[in-house]
């Protein structure tokens, strides 16, 4: 299978989708959700609501198979009824040991709802390129997929089977994906940036061959070939969607692997300068520090120091 360089930066910001619960809802009601420190999603299995976020212009209606996906770490409410007292989330979820709450006696609306939860010192790489505010219709291209899965996880949910909080895990995690990638494809013209880069078809060709090898010594010219352009529109093209060169921008994806690496592996720096293309340790060192603001060592130290962890590397590295 082709490298797929969306994949890689999800796996990269270590994505991952939680289903946190949900609720039925009857009557006249809403609910007042704290702001957190996390994109939030949720989901309406059957009926309608109103969501209404702080600071937002106008509320927001989501019919039956509608998904939003919430960036703005703001309070917010979910209503049936907007002018309803809102109950405090946290009271309504307390003691719940299935995390599904029930207001009033009917089932005019019922919901699932969740989190992305992204690693801390990269998830920002997705974060940062986000809309305040993703709101996938039930009438959109996407709905025969997102219909399946919300129908899977209400399953999942109220059937208790084995393997049912697995098999949750990776419903929502292919939620997540669905949403993105129906923001990629309605959204109109992106904003400037890798996301732009990577949902752009004329680019794909070129990025999958640096997502694919990294190390290599790529050329202007091999990767304009790929986008079948000359070197010159290809180079203008790319920094107008990008933002960046092509070569800058391999250089940075070469530093963002390296922080991984140098985070959670146990790789010399010297032995991870040559994977990465550089034919010396000063080399990588120098393009390291230009590009992040730290050297290499310094930046494995202070992670070891943030995370807790110790990784033992198989050489002894000189101190800056």
């Amino acid at each position: 299978m082709a490298t797929d360089p969306f994949s890689d930066i999800l796996k990269l910001t270590n994505a991952e989708t939680v289903v946190s619960g949900g609720f039925t809802a009857g009557g006249t009601w809403a609910i007042r959700f704290p702001k957190l420190e996390k994109i939030m999603f949720s989901a309406i299995v059957k009926g309608s609501c109103w969501l209404s976020v702080e600071g937002f212009e106008a509320p927001v209606h989501a019919d039956a198979n509608d998904v939003i996906l919430l960036s703005a770490q703001r309070p917010f409410v979910l209503a049936g009824d907007l002018s309803a007292v809102p109950i405090d989330a946290e009271v309504l979820f307390a003691g719940k040991a299935s995390r599904i709450a029930k207001l009033g006696d009917s089932e005019d609306c019922i919901q699932i709802g969740g989190y992305v939860r992204l690693d801390p010192a990269s998830g920002g790489l997705l974060a940062d390129v986000l809309p305040p505010l993703i709101h996938v219709h039930g009438t959109s291209p996407h709905t025969t997929v997102l219909r399946w899965l919300l129908d899977q996880l209400v399953r999942e949910r109220a059937a208790e089977l084995p393997g049912s909080t697995l098999a949750s895990a990776q419903l929502a995690q292919l939620m997540l994906v669905e949403i993105l990638r129906a923001y990629l494809e309605t959204s109109g013209p992106l904003p400037t940036g890798w996301l732009r880069a990577v949902a752009d078809r004329r680019l794909a060709p070129a990025l999958r061959l640096m997502h694919a090898e990294p190390g290599r010594a790529w050329q202007l010219g091999e990767l304009a070939r790929a986008a079948a352009m000359s070197r010159t529109t290809f180079a203008q093209y790319f920094k107008m969607v990008a933002g960046i060169s092509p070569l800058a921008y391999l250089t940075k994806w070469r530093m963002r692997l390296a922080e991984r690496a140098l985070r959670e592996e146990p790789t010399s720096v010297s032995a991870l300068a040559g994977q990465l293309g550089y034919t010396s340790e000063s080399a990588f060192s120098n393009a390291f520090k230009r590009v992040t603001g730290n050297a290499p060592r310094r930046y494995r130290s202070a992670a070891r120091t943030a995370s807790g962890r110790i990784i033992s590397t198989p050489t002894p590295e000189r101190a800056l």
